[in-house]
């Protein structure tokens, strides 16, 4: 992809004027107001949300907070993003913190990040009056998205003080020209607050990032999209700056329960999420196939359909619309990032006709880095760098495997008051080191193999991958999700062995294997080792351990390996 024919901005700003400029009275938010059989909404075109953007930014000038640090907790909703916008094109540094943290790690992020305002969700009001009296913040002024609490404003309060600021002539949060090369985000990874890394994200790679995506995705015009994840993780927010503008229009999911209803209500065309959402997506399709006995028909249909793509008819949203009716109808693209998707789930949607594409990045990236599109799609794949990056495998080994390592404007400015783990991911020379090993293909679409840190390095100098395997065993019948690790023999942490922990179905096993526990074992057991003979032999499961618990996991759904392994290890008895 090259980056000479991309329109780039050099900040949010420009992105935001320009998307207002070319779509102002189209929809830019459709929010519920009230639920029910005959729910309510109420529409912002995107000229309204400027002016609520302008608005509630002059009241924050107002209230001192020009320059300053605002936290955003809560659900996504219209009012997390008005404030968010509002501090990226104001030069107020946003602040969003993941709203299922305990209210330790809350606070602690809080301090950590020495925010002097925050805007909040009601439904979180409880730990933040906790926070409030606790007196260990920074923070000098609380605002509630949703309603008027305490004597704090809400961001409705916020609008009408802000146009009485811009009324009286006062103009210089309109007129503000923030610097690009400034921190405009300050975000922390995923993990416990102890091992979270905060990462400054400048304004300039944002709004570069979006350029990429806006021309590397290229999709119809007024697309409808979901807003399900989270804002707080920098793929939900990037993504959400991305959807504003290619001038799509933004709903909000009412909730996990809700999201098929949510698709057909309103007829939502595009979708970004992380493949764990994704791969549910899918299986609950193919139950929806298998339950109407129609698993043999679909298959012969996906063949011809195939067949007859071939030759450029393109059949599939009419063979399989009663698939896409179950996604809502109008279902046409999906988006997967965040860790890899499966070929086959990303094969299945192909062949529904919903056009399926992965996207790879990090926090520290702002965060896209490569991604497929229409054009350049490979499965397997995660396509090729955006326009703006370069991407190189550095250190690579016998197998022409190295460490995916880039140089891009997105790539962020540090982590915050850490030098040296700044310089441990960003050398001398510039590159940034993903932690990620796979390798560049001649036509150069990038495979991944794992993450470095999650490798299994074996006596016999055989690395395996974790990921690698669980996608594979995931597939399997009545399990729900799997974590491969390695074992130490006998103690022995340089003589590994791969096991791994299933999470299974039980009442799906049990209608496989019948109600014995030991007989469940042994149809999980035997199912793996049919796996295991399709397999090189030194990546191959030598044991299982069964759970009905959930995994340790991050908010974005990512197993948190260290903790779960050694939860598994004293649950085996082989550590204390």
């Amino acid at each position: 992809m090259d980056a000479k024919d991309v329109k780039t901005y050099n900040s949010v700003k420009e992105v935001i004027n320009a998307t207002v400029a070319q779509y102002k009275n189209d929809v830019a938010f459709r929010v519920k107001v009230k639920a029910g059989k005959e729910p309510e909404y109420k529409d912002y075109t995107f000229g309204e949300f400027l002016d609520n953007v302008n608005a509630v930014g002059s009241a924050f000038y107002k209230a001192g907070l020009k320059g300053k640090r605002i936290a955003i907790v809560g659900r996504n909703q219209y009012y997390w993003v008005v404030p968010h916008i509002a501090c990226l094109i104001g030069g107020i540094v946003s602040v969003p913190i993941d709203k299922e943290l305990p209210l330790g790690e809350l606070e602690d992020s809080l301090v950590r990040a020495e925010v002097d305002a925050i805007v909040f969700d009601s439904k979180y009001k409880e730990n933040i009056d906790i926070i409030r009296l606790n007196g260990k913040t920074t923070i000098k002024e609380y605002f509630c998205m949703n309603e008027k609490l305490d004597g704090m404003a809400s961001i409705e309060e916020l609008i009408k003080e802000g146009e009485a600021v811009i009324a009286s002539g006062d103009y210089s949060f309109i007129e503000c020209q923030p610097d690009p090369s400034r921190m405009a985000i300050l975000l922390f990874t995923s993990g416990t607050t102890s091992k979270s890394k905060a990462v400054m994200l400048s304004d300039h790679g944002i709004a570069v990032n979006v350029s990429d995506l806006l021309a590397t995705e290229i999709f119809r015009e007024h697309c409808t999209n979901i807003a399900f994840l989270p804002y707080h993780h920098i793929l939900g927010s990037t993504g959400m700056l991305f959807c504003i503008a290619d001038g799509m229009r933004t709903v909000f999911s009412d909730g996990i329960r809700y999201i098929q209803q949510n698709f057909s209500e309103y007829g939502v065309d595009f979708f970004l999420g992380v493949p764990a959402l994704v791969d549910k997506m899918y299986e609950s399709v193919e139950k929806g196939i298998a339950k109407q006995g129609k698993t043999k028909a679909v298959a012969f249909a996906k063949k011809l359909s195939r067949f007859l793509l071939f030759f450029h008819i393109d059949v599939r949203r009419k063979l399989f619309g009663s698939i896409i009716q179950q996604l809502g109808g109008n279902l046409n693209y999906i988006i997967s990032g965040g860790a890899p998707l499966s070929a086959r789930v990303a094969e299945g949607f192909h062949d529904f006709g919903i056009d399926i594409y992965q996207g790879y990045g990090l926090t520290e990236t702002s965060p896209v880095l490569v991604a497929e599109n229409y054009q350049y799609h490979r499965f397997g794949s995660i396509g090729k760098a955006l326009p703006h990056v370069t991407a190189e495998m550095k250190d690579k080994g016998e197998d022409g495997m190295g460490e995916l390592c880039v140089k891009a404007p997105n790539v962020m400015l540090g982590y915050y008051k850490n030098e040296e783990l700044t310089n441990e991911v960003i050398d001398k020379d510039g590159w940034f080191h993903t932690g990620d090993l796979g390798y560049i293909d001649k036509d150069g679409y990038i495979f991944l193999t794992g993450r470095k840190k999650d490798m299994i390095v074996l006596k016999n100098g055989k690395k395996a991958f974790p990921e690698e395997i669980e996608m594979l065993i995931n597939r399997l019948p009545g399990i729900l999700d799997s974590f491969v690790y390695g074992e130490p023999i006998d103690g022995d942490y340089t003589d590994l062995r791969i096991c791994c922990e299933v999470q299974f179905d039980k009442k799906a096993c049990k209608e496989l294997y019948g109600e014995d526990e030991s007989a469940i074992r042994d149809g999980i057991w035997n199912s793996i080792k049919e796996l295991n003979q399709t397999i090189p032999h030194y990546k191959r499961v030598t044991d299982l351990y069964l759970t009905e618990e959930n995994f340790i996991k991050t908010t974005s759904l990512k197993i948190k390996r260290k903790e779960e392994l050694q939860k598994v290890l004293k649950a085996k008895g082989l550590i204390k």
